[in-house]
């Protein structure tokens, strides 16, 4: 089992195993998935990150994309 400790502040370190095993670099942003007494926690995707718009699926079509594409 891999540990680590909660700051005063709040903040924990996340272990270098966990780091290499989701492949995490400074910078990426992960997910949290709170299931009862359970976290999981993800890598954000990398398309999701970089396009704000993927969210909301009625902005999803071809002519969406040109238009906000210099954004």
């Amino acid at each position: 089992m891999i540990t680590s400790r909660l700051s005063s502040k709040a903040q924990t370190t996340i272990p270098q195993p966990v780091r290499a095993a989701l492949h995490l670099k400074e910078g990426d942003e992960i997910v949290y998935a709170i299931d009862g007494a359970t976290v999981v926690l993800t890598r954000a995707p990398k398309e999701q990150l970089d396009n704000p718009f993927t969210s909301f699926s009625e902005w999803a079509g071809e002519a969406d994309r040109r238009a906000y594409a210099g954004l």
